[in-house]
Parts: structure tokens; sequence; C-alpha cells
């Protein structure tokens, strides 16, 4: 089982839903860096189960820093970080053992690794897994924000509710405001009609998934290769390392494919103060895997919470049979508003592996 990602910035991720702690390795932090380690608890609050639209399950999700730093200030050696469990409630899930729960991971990991699998909570396939990546992307944030390079996203749609996309510019206003919100849109108008999407979902029982749309603002020209290690690739293979996301588009994505090239193609053009920009960006700042410049560009799409409390088929892997059955405990009627410091995280990290020393 790899736990590992990363080249010039690696993670390691350990841990279980319901076990005693999860955290995180970072190896590859330059020694010096002052952390703002309010800035990172900020990052873990977003994600934090308890707030509005979320599992009522209650985690401060406190980072215990246990190496690599000394006095606030990055040692070079490797980050180690502990997120402690306490609120966890295995007994809602005494009756899962056999029971493969529709659309999570019960059954893969069962055939996988036998009765040895953790199936309290998903155990090493829950979302709750991403705390860690959350803390070790907000040391990355930091790094970039140092290269005047930022991260920033919006909910792009829930369910049918779709929000406006962004443009060419993404102004630090607009950045500044997603980022101090609770519910980011870029169409307010449309707040209140996605917030009423989720909670009439939560009413029948059932989920609602989403899109998510990341920027990534400052990134200069010329970073990425070609092929296999390109910006896209790298950048996709921690996005699908997050559990809930089932697609991946860069700039306008499929959308793409259905424009004429004299549609599709971003024209360059010097600006006043005679930098290269294109006037749109349709490709999302990355062209042959490599950056143009333009804001980086993506969006996931996320799909609706397994977890349901509607009644459901299913097999009983004890008893051979086809069953019926409904989940109890506590789930999020939609998880895109917390997975959105996931992706940003994710978004830090993969551009770090470029532009970092």
């Amino acid at each position: 089982m790899s736990s590992t990602w990363g080249n010039k910035l690696k993670i390691t991720v350990f841990g279980e839903s319901h076990g005693t702690a999860i955290g995180v390795v970072v190896d590859g932090v330059p020694a010096g860096v002052e952390l703002d380690v309010g800035a990172i608890k900020a990052q873990m609050a977003r994600r934090a189960p308890g707030g509005d639209f979320s599992t009522p399950r209650k985690e401060a999700d406190e980072p215990e820093i246990l190496s690599g730093v000394m006095d606030g200030v990055t040692e070079g050696t490797p980050i180690c970080a502990v997120i402690r469990n306490t609120n966890t409630k295995s007994s809602d899930y005494s009756a899962l053992k056999d029971v493969m729960r529709p659309s999570h991971a019960d059954y893969g990991y069962r055939v996988r690794y036998g009765e040895h699998n953790d199936y309290r909570g998903g155990g090493a396939s829950s979302g709750r897994l991403t705390a860690p990546v959350v803390f070790a992307g907000a040391i990355a944030r930091q790094l970039l924000a140092q290269k005047g390079i930022k991260v920033v996203s919006h909910i792009l749609s829930v369910a049918d509710v779709e929000d406006d996309r962004f443009g060419t510019e993404i102004s630090e206003e607009t950045i500044k405001s997603l980022s101090g919100s609770k519910f980011p849109m870029l169409n307010a108008e449309k707040t209140e009609t996605a917030k009423k999407a989720i909670e009439d979902a939560r009413k029948d029982g059932d989920s609602v998934g989403g899109r998510i749309e990341c920027a990534v603002v400052g990134v200069p020209a010329g970073y990425g290769d070609p092929l296999f290690e390109s910006i896209e690739s790298v950048a996709a293979s921690i996005l699908f390392s997050v559990p809930a996301v089932k697609g991946i588009e860069f700039g306008n994505g499929f959308g793409i494919a259905q424009k004429r090239g004299s549609q599709a193609n971003d024209e360059w053009y010097f600006d006043e103060g005679k930098n290269v920009k294109t006037r749109t960006n349709n490709n999302g700042g990355v062209l042959g895997g490599i950056s143009t410049g333009m804001p980086i560009v993506f969006n996931v799409a996320i799909k609706p919470t397994a977890s349901i409390f509607k009644e459901q088929n299913t097999v009983n892997l004890a008893t051979g049979e086809n069953v019926r059955f409904s989940l109890k405990g506590r789930h999020d009627p939609c998880i895109v508003v917390r997975a959105l410091p996931v992706i940003e995280a994710a978004a830090a990290l993969a551009v770090w592996q470029f532009v970092g020393e």
C-alpha cells in the first residue's frame, strides 16, 4: 500500500479514521522557513468536521508537530505531525464489517487486505485522511507565497446550481474574498440556491455532489516538464488521491472539444508592461505540460457523499446474501465545501514540485 507521494516535497500519510491518530511526514521543506502556525491551523479548520453542511462529528483537527520544527522555524529535516482522533463512534460501524456500503471502498479493501482491513469509518480509505494533506499543503502554500504564488478556489457547482468561472485575470481582491468565505462562490446570487440544494438533500436523507474550480496565480512561464512530468499529470496524480474526486479538467477541459481551433486557441499579446499573456485561458495556463504564465486553472468533480441514510441494496459477504440496509452514524450531505482546502492543498503541493528549490 503506497501512502507516499512527491519528489521535491515528499509526503507520507498515515493512520485510520477511527484509529488513535492520523498524520503526515513532510520531507523536503527547506531549513530556516518561519512557519505561520496560525495560518496552518486556519486551513485545517476549513476542512474540519462540525461546520455548516457537514457531519456532526466534532474534531478540532489540532496538528501536533513532533519533529522538523524548532522555535517555529523549519530545521530542514522531515516534519512529522499527528492529529488525534478524539470523537470516534466505532459502534456505528459494527454492523458493517461484512456489509459492503455502496460507492465506498469497502469491497476493494476487503478483497485486497482481507480480515485485516479496518472497516470503521472507512479506515485508511476515509476522507478523514485528507486532513494530513491539508497540513502538508498549508506548508507548501507558505513556501509558494514567498515566490508571490497564491492558490484560491470556489464552488463551481452544487448539484445543478452553477457558479461563474474564473476569468483570465484573478485579482487580489477576489482571492481575499473567496479565501475568507465559508461558502465561496463568484456569483453571490447563486449562494442561497446552492445551500438550499444541500439542505434539501439532507432532509431527504440523501446527498449531492458538485465541482470545485481552483486557480494557482503567479506561476511564471516555463515551469513543468513535457510528457510524464507535466504540470497536469503531476497535479492529477495527487488530486485523484482525494477520495471523492472523480474527474479533472484543465481550463475548459472537455468543453474545449466542442470548439473550433479559432475559438479554442489562446492568442498571445503583449500587455502595457510588455508581459506576454493570452487573451483567453481555455487551456488553463498550461501548454505542452509547461506553464504559460497565465493562472493555472482546473476544476474537479466531487461525487455525492456515498454515506446516505436512504435504504439501499448491497451484499453481506459473511452470509452470501443480497441485503437491504440503511446507514447510521454522522455524515455530510455534501462534501464540496470541506473539500475546498483539500483541493487547494493538493494544488499547492503539485506546483511546489516544479517551482521549489
